[in-house]
C-alpha cells in the first residue's frame, strides 16, 4: 500500500487528524524519504579525515597547492588520577593507563605520533578528548599518564613535543608487527 497524503487523510478521520495530524505526519514523510538522497549510504565520511583531505579543492589549485601540514609543534601536558574513570568528549571512560590524547581541533578518533623532542622518544596515541584548556596559547595537547610516562615527562609535568597525524593504514601495518620506524 502507498501512504499519501490523501490515503493518510482519510485514515485520520475528524477534523483534528485532517487538519493538524495529517500535514504533519505526511511532511515527515516526505522528509523522510529525500533526506536519504543527499549522501550515499555507502560513502561515509570517516572521523579520522585530517582537515587537509576533508577540505575540496580546485582541480587547477590542487597542481599548483601544497599539502597542508599534519604536524604541531608545543608544549604537552599529561592528566591523570583526578580523570580516572570521568567520561571523557567520545563517551569512553578515561583511561589513565592507556596512550591517548586531548585536543582541541582534531577529529575524535584521530591518530598522532606525539615525539618529546628533548629526549626524541615517541609514540602513537589516539585523540578521544578535548582540551587542554590551561594555557591554551602555548599547550597543544594533552597526553594521558601512561603515555607522558613512555615520553619521560610525567615528573616535570610539561615537554615541548612535536605532534604528527597518523593515517589509520599506518596503524594497521603496525598491528601486524611490522613496527611504525
Amino acid at each position: 500500500m502507498q501512504l499519501t497524503f490523501s490515503t493518510i487523510r482519510t485514515r485520520l478521520k475528524g477534523k483534528l487528524g485532517a487538519r493538524f495530524l495529517a500535514p504533519a505526519i505526511a511532511l515527515s514523510l516526505v522528509i523522510t524519504c529525500t533526506a536519504g538522497a543527499a549522501e550515499p549510504a555507502s560513502n561515509p565520511t570517516p572521523k579520522y579525515a585530517s582537515p587537509a583531505k576533508a577540505k575540496a579543492v580546485d582541480a587547477r589549485q590542487a597542481v599548483s597547492s601544497k599539502k597542508i601540514s599534519n604536524v604541531q609543534v608545543g608544549s604537552a601536558s599529561w592528566y591523570g588520577k583526578a580523570f580516572q574513570g570521568k567520561p571523557t568528549a567520545s563517551g569512553e571512560s578515561y583511561d589513565m593507563w592507556q596512550y591517548t590524547a586531548a585536543h582541541r581541533n582534531l577529529p575524535l578518533g584521530t591518530w598522532l605520533r606525539v615525539t618529546n623532542l628533548k629526549n626524541g622518544k615517541s609514540l602513537i596515541v589516539r585523540v578521544n578528548d578535548r582540551g587542554p584548556y590551561v594555557d591554551m596559547s602555548k599547550r597543544i595537547v594533552d597526553v594521558s599518564y601512561a603515555a607522558a610516562r613512555m615520553l619521560e615527562f610525567s615528573g616535570e609535568g610539561l615537554a615541548r613535543v612535536k605532534l604528527e597525524v597518523v593515517e589509520p593504514e599506518t596503524i594497521a601495518y603496525a598491528a601486524q608487527g611490522y613496527g611504525l620506524e
